[in-house]
């Protein structure tokens, strides 16, 4: 199929969880692509910390590839996700080195 991805970057820590990183990430993602996305910020707030990584996992099993925001490298659960798609077979996308996606609102 080759055309699902899931957004990983940095949430704890931010304001809102980083909600909008990622919701602008995923609108850039379906209208410049056409993919399909997997996003994690739209996981309900309030769950235990420990009760967030194996839904975020099971979410980044059924993608194709993973698609890195600014600031990646700064998120344990992004590593960690990189660490699974890598070990998984998925396309590992820097969507900044790749698509040129910064995460302005402009783009």
């Amino acid at each position: 199929m080759d055309n699902t991805i899931y957004i990983a970057g940095p949430m704890r820590g931010k304001a809102d969880l980083g909600r909008a990183a990622f919701e602008h990430a995923e609108k850039y993602l379906i209208g410049r692509f056409g993919w399909i996305v997997f996003n994690p910020a739209v996981l309900p707030v309030g769950l235990p910390q420990e009760s967030y990584m194996p839904i975020c996992l099971a979410m980044l099993r059924e993608a194709d590839a993973i698609g890195l925001l600014p600031g990646w490298e700064h998120s344990a659960g992004a590593n960690l996700e990189k660490q699974y798609a890598e070990q998984t077979g998925k396309r590992i996308i820097i969507l900044e080195e790749e698509y040129g996606y910064t995460g302005e609102k402009s783009e």
